[in-house]
């Protein structure tokens, strides 16, 4: 009789959002380089191409859907192209939303501004929880949520911004603990001060040339992602910390 030969592992699968510049494009390039595939977006068209193009260099596969993680039809969209390969090993919701610049007191913020913070920053990750569940579940996937040390620090101007990145901690906690029977695990990481775009406006006219770039996190990310998901589960790390054991 003759024997089929043994079905080769699938390759993983990995979402990153807000992946054309910054933070998220440094997340992506190094999953790249690991060999998962990956799933992009980004608001910009445009420049989002132009990081596919970057990202395909180390061979895998890179579909790139541009959009606005705070539209809902964008996130289905998301959806719709993870649930064709079958599962997803990996969500980082990186993309983010500082809101008005230069930052005004939160007693004086425009209340559409705030809901627009909130859409982008607390209820597009948990939405994409949702909708992604099944494939994560299937491979007992980890949810990466972008935080910042604003959500700790009450710093005055970065009251919209941190009190939404202090939900989106919260909410992690809580989805940690609620998909703990699925094998899916959910973390938060503080990437610390860097020299981005966003970073920028929130400095507008600044000299923030002090700032290290987001690649300064690469080897927290690899830590990271090396560690298997029970032990991880449920907690906030510091990408930047002298330790990356999770901050208190």
């Amino acid at each position: 009789m003759r024997r089929s030969a043994p079905s080769e592992a699938p390759r993983r699968l990995a979402v990153v959002t807000g992946a054309s510049q910054g933070l998220g494009l440094v997340v992506a390039h190094l999953l790249a380089g690991e060999g998962f595939d990956l799933v992009v977006t980004a608001r910009t068209p445009r420049t989002l191409a132009a990081a596919a193009r970057e990202l395909r260099v180390a061979g895998g596969s890179v579909l790139e859907v541009p959009g606005d993680v705070a539209d809902p039809n964008h996130r289905a969209r998301v959806a719709e192209r993870v649930t064709a390969t079958g599962g997803l090993d990996l969500l980082v919701n990186n993309a983010s939303e500082l809101g008005v610049s230069p930052l005004p007191p939160l007693a004086d913020y425009p209340l559409h501004e705030l809901e627009r913070v909130y859409r982008v920053n607390v209820v597009a990750p948990i939405a994409l929880v949702q909708l992604l569940l099944p494939p994560l579940a299937r491979r007992h996937g980890l949810v990466v949520n972008i935080s910042s040390d604003a959500a700790v620090g009450g710093y005055p101007g970065w009251g919209s911004y941190g009190a939404s990145k202090a939900a989106l901690d919260l909410a992690s906690l809580t989805l940690a603990h609620e998909l703990a029977p699925t094998g899916v695990s959910v973390v938060s990481v503080d990437p610390g001060d860097m020299r981005t775009a966003m970073h920028q406006r929130a400095y507008a006219g600044q000299d923030i040339s002090d700032r290290p770039l987001p690649d300064v996190t690469v080897p927290f990310w690899a830590w990271l992602f090396g560690r298997p998901g029970a032990e991880i589960t449920g907690q906030r790390f510091r990408a930047q910390a002298d330790h990356w054991g999770a901050s208190p």
